[in-house]
């Protein structure tokens, strides 16, 4: 589906699913700069925490949700908050699976690095398909 032009405001509408795999491949930009981190840090005794790996991958992930915001509406607030209930919602549910499913990490907080993990994209893509049908709705 290709991008289209509103002729009132000029603005170019996308499809909501274009913030959500930029997100999950800002977050796999991350995690390999993360990686090379590791590789780096590892023949000196140094390995990044989880708090460390979840803080690069938010500070990639900010853009295309950034972004959005920027260019969206009045409505961006509403949208804003119903994306930030559905991301919180996703990491408690995927904090707790990944808890019970892995009891042995809890201590580690890899639960907590998946759960962002997975539940930044949601987020975007709530956040873009909230603004999307309140453009066209």
């Amino acid at each position: 589906m290709a991008d289209e032009e509103d002729t009132v405001s000029g603005s170019v509408r996308r499809s909501w699913w274009d913030p959500v795999l930029s997100t999950v491949g800002l977050e796999l930009a991350a995690l390999a700069v993360c990686g090379v981190m590791v590789l780096v840090g590892w023949p000196f005794g140094w390995l990044p925490d989880t708090e460390v790996v979840g803080f690069v991958t938010f500070v990639f992930t900010t853009g295309p949700a950034a972004e959005l915001y920027r260019e969206a509406a009045p409505t961006r607030r509403l949208a804003a908050v119903v994306a930030l209930l559905a991301i919180v919602t996703a990491w408690l549910l995927v904090v707790a699976i990944a808890d019970w499913a892995f009891p042995a990490l809890v201590d580690r907080g890899v639960g907590a690095l998946v759960a962002y993990l997975v539940a930044a994209p949601i987020g975007v893509a709530v956040f873009s398909w909230f603004l999307t049908e309140a453009n066209t709705g």
